[in-house]
Order: structure tokens, then sequence, then C-alpha cells
């Protein structure tokens, strides 16, 4: 865990004693009277509630599978807000998990399906993009941008070094990062600290302003050097020599307590409560059960029924697809059970 906590502005500590904060830790002298401490911020950002600008990073949520092992195919999510870009399908599982740390209760399990010979221009990763709107306080894409730290728990069955990276939306500015697995099926604490991006475009709308990615199976020619800026570079999605997962037939990597925030210190997994994540989870998709919404209605439902479906959030853009689990019957109880929206 990080050993330290950054506290970037007191407004004032009451007491008879002295409390001096220095490069080296604190010192206390005479009898200070703590208790009564007015700390402002942390890193510079938001004490709590929205600290962590990733979603779901306990992996709690799973709207779409509840819990059950899936194959995707490339773009499809698996756990809220977890996507995948795969250049190969069926090369991977993805699901929800109960192996974790202690202090969580879930964590997102890939696995791989195949010893892969990984091909040159490879890529196989979940990614999870966050919102414009949600990283404009970085203030990216000026000179006074600001730092960010990544932090995790992550397991593997493979030891080595692993990678992944940041983006923007359009993929034309990335930083490749790279963290080492010590120890085969064991938990272990990482955090990557990024320098603020002075250069590129990063936007500050509903739009899709940065990627978080963590790569599985990547060829040499979508690979960087870890820890420096890459321009003009859309391919980029792990680093080089970083261990594929996917070239170890029934080789396992966990990850939870995914965090990123404004600053250059890891604080403590921030938690949220679970009905205000999934609030903030379906701002991006939902999913509406056809038979509880409308329970008893099956006398007047006909081919021509006007029915009415209000969002439980708003959407983030108002141009979204809406997906139907199956196809409409002639009677109620065979008609159409889920909706799904999805933007």
């Amino acid at each position: 865990m990080a050993s330290e906590l950054r506290v970037n502005q007191i407004t004032s500590i009451t007491g008879v004693g002295t409390v001096t904060f220095d490069a080296g830790g604190v010192t206390f002298s005479g009898s200070p009277n703590l208790g009564n401490a007015a700390i402002t911020s942390i890193n510079s950002g938001p004490i709590s509630g929205t600290r962590n600008k990733i979603l779901n990073g306990e992996m709690r949520l799973d709207q779409r599978n509840a819990g059950g092992s899936v194959t995707p195919t490339d773009s499809q999510y698996t756990l809220d807000r977890y996507q995948c870009w795969l250049s190969q399908s069926s090369k991977l599982s993805v699901q929800r998990s109960s192996t974790v740390p202690v202090g969580f209760t879930n964590s997102i399990l890939i696995t791989s399906l195949s010893a892969l010979s990984v091909g040159s221009n490879d890529e196989h990763g979940i990614t999870q993009k966050i919102e414009g709107y949600n990283i404009s306080d970085l203030n990216w894409g000026a000179t006074d941008a600001k730092p960010i730290t990544l932090s995790f728990w992550v397991r593997s069955s493979l030891s080595g070094s692993f990678g992944g990276m940041i983006g923007n939306g359009s993929l034309s500015r990335i930083y490749p990062f790279s963290y080492t697995i010590n120890s085969p099926n064991n938990w272990e604490y990482k955090t990557i600290t990024i320098p603020g991006e002075t250069t590129g475009t990063w936007t500050k709308d509903e739009t899709w302003g940065m990627a978080v990615h963590f790569q599985f199976g990547v060829g040499s020619n979508r690979t960087g050097s870890a820890g420096s800026w890459i321009s003009g570079n859309t391919n980029i999605r792990g680093v080089n020599g970083q261990t594929n997962l996917l070239a170890t037939n029934g080789a396992t990597w966990n990850m939870t307590g995914l965090q990123l925030e404004l600053g250059s210190v890891s604080t403590p997994f921030e938690r949220r409560s679970y009905g205000l994540e999934l609030s903030l989870c379906q701002r991006y998709f939902e999913q509406i059960d056809f038979a509880q919404r409308y329970a008893g209605y099956s006398g007047y439902l006909t081919a021509f029924s006007l029915l009415n479906f209000p969002f439980k959030q708003t959407k983030r853009t108002t141009s979204y697809t809406v997906y139907v689990s199956s196809s409409p019957g002639a009677t109620w109880s065979s008609r159409t059970n889920t909706f799904v929206f999805y933007s």
C-alpha cells in the first residue's frame, strides 16, 4: 500500500503545541490538538466522492452478464464500463470473479483460451473510456497540465512485466506504462504516476476524453517504450517486451481496486456506495426488464402497442442505441423480456 498521503492544503490547526510539515514527515512538539485540523483537499482534488475517475473500479457491477463468463468480440462490453479491443475473437474470456485481495468482494478475471502465437499487429485488451467532462480538471493539452496516478491490485498465474497505456480520445497521444508481477497467483498492489500531458487534444465534453487500457496479447508493431509520451501513433497498446498472457493456454489475470486520480501520490481506494456506482454506470448503459416493468399488461399488448420506457439516468448523449434481446411474439409471455439502452 501507499506509504504516504499528501495533504495539499491545511487551513488551520489549533492547540498550544507546534506541528511541522516537511520532506521528512510530520514533527510534533508540545501538545497540539489535531482534532480541529481543517483539510480542504487531497492531491489538490476532492476529499471524497469523485476522486476516482474510474467507474466500477471494484468490479461489482455486471449488468449485462450477472457474473457469467463471456467470450467477447471486438468492441464488446463485459463488466460495466470495461470494453474489449480485440484483433482476434475467441482468444480470451472475461468474467466477474470472487477471487480478491483483503477488503474487496469482486475482481475482473481474464482467462487465456489458447496458446496464441501473437502476430505483429495483434492486440487483445480491456479498456475503460473516461468521459471528457470527468478529466477537465486535469487541464491536459495546456502548459499547466496536472499529473495523475493509476493504482490497482493485480494477480496473475504468470510473472513478468505487463503493460498498458493511457491515451486521448483520438489515440494520437499515448503513454505506455508497465508494471511487474513478481510472484504468480499472489495479489500485488501497483501504482503508476503519469506526468500531465501539455500537448494534444483532450476533450472536455461528453465525448470520449481518455482511455485506460490493459493489454494481454500485443504484437511488436503495437508496443512502445514505457514511461514517455508518444505522438501521432494510434496503434500503440502495450509496452516493448511485455508478457503476453494469451501465449499460455489457461493463464489468468485478475484486477480490482482500479483507481485513477489527480496528483502524484496514490491514496487509498475510494469506495462509493453501490447505488451511487450503479447510477454513474447507468449514464452509459442500462438494462430494463420488460416483464417486471409491464407485469399485468398482457391482455393489452398488441403488435401496435406503444410503450414508454423512461431512463433511470440521463444518458451521456442523445445518440444512443436500443438493443432488444429477443423477437416479439404473439402473446405477452413470449414478447421481448429485456430492452437494453447503450451509449
